[in-house]
């Protein structure tokens, strides 16, 4: 197998993975107790992104050490 096949192939399983992905979180996505959660403010109005706003943050500064 030659190197181009070879990348060829790696390329073909990403993006074979990333297409899994994306089914699979349509199929969660799809279930209406999920989108019902989902679509709530959150527990006391508070917003699942800005809650794991300060974890992402930690996140990066982490890496760039």
């Amino acid at each position: 197998m030659s190197r181009e096949d070879a990348e060829a192939r790696d390329t073909l399983f990403m993006l074979g993975g990333v297409a899994m992905v994306i089914f699979g979180a349509g199929l969660i996505l799809s279930n209406p107790i999920v989108r019902k959660f989902m679509g709530q403010a959150g527990v006391g109005g508070l917003n699942l992104l800005t809650a794991a706003v300060p974890d992402f943050e930690r996140y990066l500064k982490l890496r760039n050490m």
